[in-house]
């Protein structure tokens, strides 16, 4: 674990990063619970977008309808839409999103026109080997369609590929936390703590 926060910011904005089994989703809600702040997830985010029935949810839907992948603008639009409601005035974790540079720079921006910033973002240490035998064991246990072994090594290239970029991105903002995430459920919950509060 390298890094801790010490921004006197009342308002825990956090984005979680790490590898597909890193166990973000798990500590995600852990510490939302924990902080009593929203755990907001990419999926869960689209999901309420076409939910809503707004005409921002119309777009989402008509995008994902079609099979094509959302735009980091409609993305952004989205993620903004969801931390203005109230219960994320004392802060949220992204889960997700940002993805790429490209949308952690489209997230920066939109913070700062809002006068906000991140508070820190949380770097989940794992090892792909490690990340691949986790992935294997949930493939086993949940068999879920979608999760196949070859969907979940192409996640894992995906990743390396697209999101790793990501942590030199926010190391060089002076915002990265590192946890190692090779450990138990609740030794990386220790950790994830030691390093937020």
């Amino acid at each position: 674990m390298r890094g801790k926060m010490t921004q006197n910011d009342k308002s825990l904005r956090i984005v979680f990063l790490g590898l597909p089994g890193a166990g973000k989703g798990t500590q995600a809600k852990t510490f939302s619970d924990l902080k009593q702040i929203p755990h907001i997830s990419t999926g869960d985010m689209l999901r309420a977008a076409v939910a809503s029935g707004t005409t921002l949810g119309d777009r989402v839907k008509d995008v994902m309808d079609s099979g094509s992948l959302v735009s980091d603008e409609l993305m952004i639009e989205i993620i903004e839409a969801r931390v203005s409601k109230a219960d994320c005035e004392a802060g949220y974790i992204l889960d997700g999103f940002p993805r790429t540079v490209p949308q952690a720079k489209a997230l920066d921006a939109m913070l700062e026109g809002r006068g906000e910033s991140l508070r820190g973002v949380v770097f989940f240490d794992l090892s792909e080997e490690e990340a691949l035998r986790r992935l294997a064991i949930r493939r086993e246990s949940e068999s879920r369609v979608d999760d196949n072994e070859e969907t979940q090594r192409k996640r894992v290239q995906i990743y390396r590929e697209q999101t790793a970029p990501l942590i030199d991105h926010y190391q060089s903002l002076g915002l990265l936390l590192h946890v190692n995430a090779e450990a138990s459920i609740d030794e990386v919950q220790a950790r994830l703590a030691n390093t937020l509060l």
